[in-house]
């Protein structure tokens, strides 16, 4: 059974830093197209940041650009989100998503992690 494992999730005041890392079971994922979401109490769950499986090509929903990085290692079959400048309205369950073709805002996704907490207070 493939899994996804987010990990690197947690309180942090606003303005901080966070890195979230998340490492697939499954060698065959390492060529899959990898990205984040996230779901906020009472919202639907949003796309945040996508990456190609060769790590050529990324995107970023607007409101995360500048701020977030999202990159990868199919060494170690990993996907990593660098998140800085937290805001408050950030405050979410983040998840871990893979595909075998593309992970995007409106693309269907095969695979998904179980989350990590991200809280940021003000």
């Amino acid at each position: 059974q493939v899994q996804l494992v987010e990990s690197g999730g947690g309180l942090v005041q606003a303005g901080a830093s966070l890195k979230l890392s998340c490492i697939a079971s499954d060698r065959t994922l390492s060529r899959f197209a990898k990205g984040w979401f996230r779901q906020a109490p009472g919202k639907e769950r949003e796309f945040v940041a996508a990456i190609s499986w060769s790590g050529e090509r990324t995107d970023y929903t607007d409101s995360v650009k500048g701020r977030f990085t999202i990159s990868r290692d199919n060494a170690a079959n990993a996907v990593y989100l660098q998140m800085n400048n937290l805001g408050p309205e950030e405050t979410a369950v983040y998840y871990c998503a893979a595909d075998p073709v593309v992970v995007g805002a409106r693309d269907p996704v095969d695979y998904w992690g179980q989350g990590t907490q991200v809280t940021v207070s003000s």
